[in-house]
């Protein structure tokens, strides 16, 4: 029998199930029994958890209903493991450290008696550190067996199930433990402890448990706190049946108010119409199972106690609107002018929120104001046919006022009627993030679409790259990414990193890049009216030079990582070079060439791709859009050491390309010279680039947008996402000719 059974068990994002299996199996103990349940219908989680189980002979799926609870689940991962002890992890929440299996298997080897309950160390991850010690390793740091009666402070260990072996016979003495409704993990972590016969610590950090934030909690719904009060009342009855002494029953009450007290505190965690119903909930259990003589905390603390107990709501609001105020008054101060400028803004805007949403407003914006572009244009332009009722106002740089299209209704920021869309509006629209002072209203919407496909660190995961997070504050950015009600995506890959970089409680929409929609539904004359506009004449291969920022260089100056005359030179009268140069830039520095044409502030983009035979970039994240159009790609990695270490990067793009890599411009010369650009061994690497990046694109994003969004469809109304192979992009350059 295997010493240790590891239990994967619950709903998580692929991306966190993926990193949870990955620490599991990534442990050394060749007879650790791992066990997995997935729901029978989530096919990316069942493929995720198949991979795992051939690829290593100790992993055991087990298939559940998709509407099994979680006790149901696991129950039938215990009835599954074959080992001696049991550990379970919520793939949402819970890692396994390196060599953790290996450490707590060799401690329960030293031990003469063996316990009912191991009980370790954990630490708790943030988004800003993923090793913050959990407060208790004193607690844990016991020589010998005990029991909770003997040792009642074993109650302050955090009741995660994960932080606790829980022996096989334990399990099987008590089977309703595992497998009735609502005992959940609270009920389950505290009900072995209380259960067990004998108990052992150590300080051995066997689990890392990830603390969702805020927004994350709030979109879990307010029935993960309500379920306490069941799963509390179940403990006090059954540390009544168990004749648990006073001590151990005092430290269970004081646990439990504790945690009620502390959801108080995060009242945004709670609608304001149910923070009541809880308040009344908590208050009953406080005074219901209040042991006899109990001697409350002093201080504030004592005071919620008080008030709690008595059901005193009032009371409890007042208290805590006078300590809002005391913080408050103790922050610091900003600049008499600041505070001013700042005050009228605020008193502006909320005015407006005073009054009602209009439902048929949407505003949107893109690359901070820089005009109608990217997703949101497209989307725009795809609810103008499907909803035209519904009014839409672009927000808009002064400077860029006028290459806007003819007729947009369009505000300048801080004017008096930003305000007042800003506030009003029931759909916000952004590439970005709207201002930091902007309230979620309750009834808005507000959609985040992104402008790329990540490559490059993004969010959070910019901490540990100095570079890139110059001047970033992630506190505030993160207080704007819990506006958001959804995040469109447009491939697995970019699901995963948008929920790690940007953690909070939208709902991933993984319907494609509206904006590379045209390319599925250009024509061909679409394409030679493009290539027409740009001067470029029938028969001349149009190459699309787009390479990236790179934070490590200013804004302020950009230098072409090529000698771009001497390539168009080099390549002959029959290419015609097409620079693109990131936003941030305007236009291109250096000499001039007659083949060589700047289009930096050409808009829009797509339109650059459309007229192109081929890309040229390095590590923009151009190529992602670029490979709809299965057209060849060439990328120029020079510098890509410099760029990993300064920026961070998701992959290694040299080893899943689109296309040949080129180290340098002479390298880069001769492969588009040749014909290596668009050789068979190019074709191969590109299918695969779209197959993995190209996952939702198909030309009906927008379409699926805005009828999830703003027309309310259900996802079962929409249309499905065409596979690769029955795709059609647009016509090639050549292609267009000859139409």
């Amino acid at each position: 029998m295997p010493a240790l059974s590891v239990i994967v068990s619950g709903h998580a994002p692929l991306g966190r199930l993926r990193a949870c299996l990955d620490g599991v199996t990534a442990q050394t103990p060749p007879d650790l029994d791992i066990v997995v349940t997935v729901p029978d219908t989530d096919g990316p989680a069942r493929a995720l958890a198949t991979v795992h189980e051939l690829r290593d002979p100790r992993v055991t799926v087990v298939p559940v209903a998709p509407d099994a609870p979680a006790a149901t689940a696991r129950a039938a991962a215990a009835h599954a493991a074959t080992g001696a002890y049991l550990q379970f992890l919520h793939p949402a929440t819970d890692r396994l450290p390196d060599g953790a299996a290996a450490a707590l298997t060799a401690r329960l080897g030293t031990l003469r008696d063996a316990p009912d309950v191991l009980l370790m160390d954990h630490h708790h991850a943030h988004w800003w550190d993923d090793a913050v010690p959990s407060g208790t390793t004193d607690l844990l740091a016991g020589t010998g067996p005990t029991t909770l009666a003997d040792r009642p402070a074993l109650l302050d260990v955090a009741p995660h199930l994960g932080n606790r072996l829980i022996s096989a016979r334990l399990l099987a003495e008590h089977p309703d433990l595992t497998g009735t409704e609502g005992h959940d993990e609270l009920y389950l972590s505290y009900a072995v402890l209380l259960l067990a016969r004998r108990i052992t610590t150590c300080t051995t950090v066997g689990l890392v448990r990830h603390k969702d934030r805020p927004a994350q909690r709030r979109a879990a719904g307010p029935e993960q706190h309500f379920a306490a009060f069941g799963q509390y009342e179940r403990l006090h009855q059954l540390a009544h049946a168990a004749s648990a002494p006073p001590a151990l029953r005092a430290r269970l009450y004081d646990r439990m108010v504790g945690d009620y007290l502390a959801t108080l505190a995060r009242r945004d965690e709670l609608p304001p119409a149910l923070l009541a119903d809880y308040f009344r909930h908590a208050a009953r259990h406080t005074a219901r199972f209040r042991p006899e003589g109990h001697q409350r905390p002093g201080g504030l603390d004592g005071v919620r106690h008080v008030l709690l107990g008595r059901g005193a709501h009032l009371g409890y609001r007042l208290l805590r609107i006078a300590n809002d105020k005391r913080r408050s008054a103790a922050g610091t101060a900003a600049t008499r002018a600041e505070r001013l400028a700042a005050a009228r803004a605020r008193h502006r805007y909320q005015r407006r929120l005073r009054r009602g949403i209009d439902q048929d407003l949407a505003v949107f914006s893109a690359y901070w104001g820089r005009g109608v572009h990217c997703n949101p244009a497209a989307i725009a332009a795809e609810l103008a046919e499907l909803a035209p009722d519904i009014r839409q106002v672009w927000i808009v740089e002064p400077g860029r006022v006028p290459l806007l299209p003819p007729g947009t209704d369009h505000v300048l920021p801080g004017t008096p009627r930003y305000w007042d869309v800003l506030a009003r509006a029931k759909y916000l629209v952004n590439n970005v993030n709207f201002p930091n002072g902007v309230v979620k209203r309750p009834g808005t919407v507000h959609l985040q679409t992104h402008h790329g496909t990540p490559l490059k660190r993004m969010g959070v995961d910019q901490r540990d790259h100095p570079a890139a997070a110059q001047g970033l504050n992630l506190d505030a950015l993160l207080e704007r990414v819990d506006r958001w009600d959804y995040s469109l995506s447009a491939n697995s890959h970019s699901t995963e990193i948008w929920q790690r970089a940007y953690p909070a409680g939208y709902r991933s929409l993984d319907y494609g890049y509206p904006r590379n929609d045209v390319h599925y539904r250009a024509t061909a004359a679409d394409v030679r009216a493009a290539r027409a506009r740009l001067g470029i004449e029938p028969g001349r291969r149009a190459l699309l030079y787009a390479p990236t920022h790179r934070d490590h260089e200013p804004r302020t100056r950009w230098t072409p990582r090529l000698d771009l005359p001497r390539l168009a030179d080099d390549l002959g009268d029959d290419t015609v070079l097409l620079v693109r140069g990131h936003y941030f830039h305007d236009r291109l520095p250096g000499p001039r060439h007659d083949r060589v044409l700047d289009v930096t502030g050409y808009e829009p983009v797509e339109e650059l791709a459309l007229a192109s035979d081929g890309l040229i970039t390095d590590y923009s994240s151009v190529m992602f859009d670029y490979a709809n159009l299965d057209r060849p790609v060439v990328l120029l990695t020079d510098d890509w050491e410099t760029y990993t270490a300064t920026r961070g990067v998701y992959f290694d793009i040299t080893a899943e390309p689109p296309g040949h890599v080129t180290r340098g411009q002479d390298e880069l010369t001769e492969v588009l010279r040749d014909g290596t650009w668009c050789d068979e061994a190019a074709a191969k690497q590109r299918h695969d680039f779209r197959l993995r990046f190209c996952e939702y694109d198909d030309g009906r994003a927008a379409e699926r947008v805005v009828r999830r969004v703003f027309l309310g469809e259900g996802e079962e109304s929409l249309p499905p996402v065409l596979p690769l192979e029955r795709r059609t992009p647009a016509p090639t350059p050549e292609e267009a000719t000859l139409r």
